[in-house]
């Protein structure tokens, strides 16, 4: 058997090992695959592995021996899912590895916008604290989570974690959430987006990506919000407009947006949220952490041992 690793430099840059796979066939790893180049390598496989290179119908026609794709992340859109049906195809992708690991992201952009760790750690290193007469010094807002009410839109594996993390911090979760209230923990209450948006002050993003949540939050939605809201987005790019968020946080309606996904990555270098100074953003690396990472790497090898003894796990398609 014949397994092709499209792009397994960002799985594993070097700090891992692909080594279990080879128990299962020959094995072969590609740091980076375009879309060019995606067919010729690919064009024996009976497996292939993909993080981010998209596979589609007309590729599958053309890739006879393939009966196995393995996305290597939870998300697996850029897989053709109906085409790989029809031919037979198992696609397998890799849930809650990342869990922990995208919830600390998600309070570690909000904690960074409401006590701005990141700005005064900039100035300390130019020597604003050194110069400074007093024993301490603050020259923006300063907040407490405590008594603040977050929405979190999907309660998920991620979503609920995160909710039960806030109420940790003291604060009052609402949730956007197909999960009935009586199946909810004590102090989550579900509300309608209407609801959510109105009372919120943070609202983070944890739903999947699908035709009804592309660009939830947009021009309509953010005028819907509390002036001064905080928006957290460590689910998909595209779940807001990034124009109508870049020009909510211009005109002050959006005090922050702390997001480690964008629209189209790497994002252009005249994407708007990259010029306004209350958007901070990381590169779609809250589900990169040591740890994760070893989790994902284990699970792959999981799902293709169990494709090859004919009990395949985790399959979506």
């Amino acid at each position: 058997m014949k397994i092709i690793v499209l792009d397994g430099y960002s799985a594993n840059p070097g700090d891992l090992s692909w080594e279990p796979l080879r128990a299962f066939g020959e094995l072969t790893v590609f740091d980076c695959t375009n879309d060019d180049e995606m067919l010729v390598r690919a064009k024996d496989a009976d497996v292939v592995l993909t993080n981010k290179v998209a596979i589609s119908d007309a590729q599958m026609a053309q890739l006879p021996n393939l009966k196995y794709i393995g996305v290597l992340a939870t998300g697996y859109n850029i897989v053709d899912v109906a085409a790989a049906r029809r031919r037979g195809i198992i696609v397998t992708n890799i849930p809650a590895y990342s869990t922990y690991s995208v919830v600390q992201m998600t309070f570690a952009h909000l904690l960074n916008i409401v006590n701005r760790v990141d700005h005064y750690a900039t100035q300390n290193r130019a020597g604003r604290w050194s110069a400074n007469p007093d024993f301490c010094y603050w020259d923006t807002p300063l907040h407490e989570l405590a008594g603040m009410q977050m929405g979190v839109v999907g309660l998920g594996n991620i979503g609920m974690k995160v909710a039960q993390a806030a109420q940790v911090f003291g604060m009052k979760v609402l949730a956007l959430t197909s999960k009935e209230t009586n199946v909810l923990p004590v102090g989550i209450r579900k509300v309608d987006l209407p609801t959510l948006l109105k009372e919120c002050d943070v609202i983070t993003l944890h739903c999947p990506l699908t035709a009804e949540t592309r660009e939830l939050i947009n021009q309509q939605t953010i005028a819907q919000m509390k002036d001064g809201a905080i928006l957290i987005n460590t689910g998909r790019g595209p779940l807001v407009n990034e124009r109508d968020v870049a020009a909510a946080l211009a005109s002050g309606k959006l005090a922050a947006y702390g997001a480690d996904v964008m629209c189209s990555e790497p994002p252009s270098s005249d994407n708007p949220l990259l010029s306004q100074p209350n958007a901070f953003l990381t590169p779609h690396v809250a589900w990169a952490t040591y740890e994760a990472r070893v989790r994902l790497m284990a699970i792959a090898t999981e799902n293709v041992k169990a494709f090859v003894e004919g009990k395949p796990m985790n399959v979506v398609s």
